[in-house]
């Protein structure tokens, strides 16, 4: 029972950080048009406010896990924290839109810092059998987070300004970090030297960072445009580049010996497949309720809570349920409840308003499929990791998911854009909503074709 609550003390610390990592994912997405009216003459600029954030924590995660591992998980995760801090406060004060953009890639490298150390801070604290279910409330409030943003966000812009959006991060951030400075402990890798491969971290943050710029910069520029296929080049150049540098050094930003262990291989790449249609979800659902129905930022955010409410009720069962009876099956089950939910979505919703008969009980629906899938295939990623791969793992995870979040909300606001120019712009919605209801079953299918227990050994190493 002392170990166990000590374990839980961690746990809840650490998502702290993670909860407000993600929900500056999305929260500041209601406040764009306070940013305009604060700064009309950059509305452009103001675009990269989001774009920025996101490219900045998808770039600096592998590198950020390997330096966790190499000196200090605890010592990343406080850093982490201050350097959040820092980059909300300087959001909040900002004078400038291109101010702002710098304090959200502040903020972003504080998010990609903290996030793999805060996973593997919390593996130590649990036996192999319990990981699964502490890393399903950890992912749990991680989506969660991401998907209440549109609901903070609304309320605090329409109650208390746009700086509140960025201010409600730094207490909660000072607390942590004061109880982090006595609660946690200090953990690494013992076999790595104290030195990173940064020529290996320089090639992946660049070649991450110029993907995930193609990604989220594919509505102004377009797929096939000369820039978008000369940026994908280059970047594909690089990451291959890393590769191959990951091959050759002793101590790579990223061992590659990692995707030899089917668990994490069959997690980056259902991981991937998942937020893209997660996200998208996210997106779309905010913006019909916001567009077609006419929705208030607060009132489209609070319509939306039901879903992230059932997830979180599912989440931690989850992780227990996958324990008994696999992982693989577990995210199978809760993508084909996803996918059924946004098809029903896609096939009864109407333009009228109608809440209470449809929208509220599919969310609630699809929720169920979110807690099952979120939280359990983060913990079939990191769950059964050596204890000297925990941050790498978690990065590895992160950055996989981060890279199809970037994608989804790509692909879906390019199809509400086309539409948009057309006579029915809902036809964007419901292309949208059926590209969602494939991409979520194919994430379960790929998870339990791919996703194989881990052997005795392996078990053994993740216990030591």
């Amino acid at each position: 029972m002392k170990q166990w609550s000590r374990g839980a003390k961690v746990l809840a610390l650490t998502s702290i950080g993670v909860m407000l990592v993600s929900l500056d994912i999305t929260i500041v997405n209601v406040a764009f048009g306070s940013f305009v009216e604060q700064w009309p003459e950059s509305r452009r600029t103001l675009t990269w406010i989001f774009s920025a954030y996101n490219i900045a924590y998808a770039a600096g995660l592998l590198t950020a896990g390997r330096l966790a591992d190499a000196y200090g998980r605890k010592r990343a995760f406080l850093s982490g924290l201050f350097i959040f801090i820092l980059g909300s406060l300087l959001c909040a004060l900002s004078p400038t839109a291109i101010f702002m953009v710098g304090a959200r890639v502040i903020q972003a490298i504080g998010g990609a810092i903290l996030t793999p150390a805060s996973l593997s801070l919390v593996l130590p604290e649990f036996p192999v059998e319990r990981r699964s279910a502490a890393i399903g409330v950890w992912g749990a409030v991680g989506g969660v987070s991401a998907a209440s943003g549109p609901t903070i966000g609304g309320y605090l812009v329409e109650n208390f300004g746009w700086q509140s959006v960025f201010l409600v991060n730094v207490p909660l951030c000072v607390v942590a970090f004061i109880i982090g400075l006595r609660l946690l402990r200090e953990s690494r890798d013992e076999t790595a030297p104290k030195t990173v491969d940064y020529f290996g971290a320089l090639l992946v943050v660049l070649g991450v960072g110029l993907l995930t710029l193609v990604i989220v910069q594919s509505d102004e520029w377009g797929w096939i445009s000369q820039r978008s296929l000369i940026l994908f080049a280059v970047s594909f150049i690089l990451l291959m580049a890393f590769v191959l540098r990951c091959n050759k050094v002793a101590h790579p930003v990223l061992d590659l010996r990692l995707f030899k262990l089917p668990f994490v291989t069959a997690a980056a790449i259902s991981g991937f497949v998942f937020t893209l249609g997660f996200f998208s979800m996210i997106f779309v659902n905010t913006q019909w309720l916001q567009t077609i129905w006419g929705f208030s930022p607060s009132l489209s955010g609070l319509a939306g809570s039901p879903g992230p409410l059932a997830a979180a009720i599912v989440a931690a069962p989850a992780g227990r349920l996958a324990t008994r009876i696999g992982h693989g099956k577990v995210v199978a089950g809760g993508a084909v409840i996803m996918s059924i939910g946004i098809l029903w979505m896609n096939l009864q919703i109407k333009p009228e308003v109608h809440y209470w008969d449809m929208f509220f009980p599919t969310i609630i629906f699809v929720g169920i499929g979110v807690g099952l899938c979120i939280s359990t295939i983060s913990s079939s990623a990191t769950a059964f990791l050596p204890q000297p791969k925990f941050a790498m793992g978690s990065a590895l995870n992160n950055t996989s998911r981060q890279i199809g979040a970037a994608l989804g909300v790509a692909l879906v606001s390019s199809m509400l854009v086309a539409a948009s120019k057309t006579k029915d712009p809902t036809t964007g919605f419901h292309n949208a909503w059926l590209m969602m209801s494939g991409v979520t079953l194919l994430s379960g299918i790929v998870m339990v074709s791919l996703f194989r227990k881990p052997t005795a050994d392996q078990l053994a190493d993740a216990s030591a």
